[in-house]
């Protein structure tokens, strides 16, 4: 299937309800690209440069020395362990950069400066996210925040050349349990798969350094399940490694997670009351009605809580 792409450059012209209504297609499928961004190309590039650079220095050996890889050199099935060599990085509400054994300066302020740039990206997906649902523009920042804004943090990993790709995942099937993911992914070396009506869906390698985004769990919540979380999966490659850099703008811990009341249907309300109601509003808009209700209902729950 085509993966729907979405052109940030298209949202302040002519063509701005069209991509709206591409965007909102795109989520309620729960995966899309994202082109004409405003990151900068070189930085992207460099931060791809210096994290492929690190691993190298510090990570490939050990990896192919591990007990992952004796595993698949005994020939023995590993489909409980990812193939995947990765660490975290926490952006907010609190950096965690510095920690990263053997981490350079350079690669810190590159990954700093490509994160404050990513961090508008998420922002305005959240905004543009909201607006489609009929929401505040800026709900989904607010239920996600705390004082300093939604958590932020990036998953950095490398999918080493697998000499037997049929024995194990590079990473196993899972939805993510965030908000919105932003995947800057290599641009050579395929291996991501999302599931999607009862098949797996092969996602091509970015290029021109697009950005692919996906919707976790949580804005399957807020949304009500208009967007959704879609099971995904990475698979090795036998002849290349894969690179996989994902920022994930997600709720803070202590954020309470719910429907947004606008997205829910009237609930516990007296048959009677709603045929009232309609004979007065037959033919006005039905959503109208079930706000109606929602209010009436909303009522009665505060009548009963004084009275409790």
């Amino acid at each position: 299937m085509e993966i729907p792409t979405i052109d940030f450059s298209e949202l302040n012209g002519d063509k701005r309800g069209d991509t709206m209504a591409l965007l909102h297609k795109a989520c309620e499928q729960g995966f899309f690209m994202v082109e004409n961004h405003e990151i900068e190309t070189q930085l992207m590039e460099k931060v791809k440069q210096l994290i492929n650079r690190y691993y190298l220095e510090n990570l490939k050996e050990s990896f192919y020395q591990s007990e992952i890889a004796k595993r698949l050199e005994k020939q023995e099935n590993a489909s409980d362990i990812d193939w995947e060599s990765s660490f975290f990085i926490w952006h907010r509400p609190t950096s965690s950069i510095n920690q990263i054994p053997n981490i350079s300066q350079e690669l810190c302020h590159a990954m700093d400066e490509y994160v404050a740039q990513l961090l508008k990206l998420g922002e305005k997906l959240s905004e543009l996210m909201s607006e489609n649902l009929g929401l505040e523009k800026d709900y989904m920042k607010k239920a996600f925040s705390g004082s300093d804004g939604p958590a932020v943090g990036t998953k950095v990993a490398k999918y080493p050349q697998c000499p037997r790709p049929d024995l194990v995942r590079g990473l196993r099937e899972h939805t993510d349990a965030g908000g919105i993911i932003l995947l800057l992914q290599d641009d050579q070396v395929p291996g991501l798969e999302f599931f999607k009506d009862g098949k797996w869906v092969k996602i091509p390698p970015s290029k021109n350094n697009a950005i692919f985004v996906n919707t976790g769990d949580q804005v399957e919540v807020l949304s009500n399940g208009l967007y959704k979380s879609v099971m995904h999966r990475v698979m090795p490659d036998k002849n290349g490694s894969r690179i996989s850099i994902a920022t994930f703008y997600n709720p803070i811990q202590e954020a309470i997670i719910s429907p947004a009341p606008k997205l829910l249907y009237p609930s516990n309300f007296l048959y009677g009351d709603y045929l009232k109601l309609y004979g007065s509003t037959k033919f006005g808009e039905k959503g109208n009605r079930f706000e109606s209700m929602k209010n009436m209902t909303n009522g009665h729950d505060n009548n009963n809580d004084i009275l409790a």
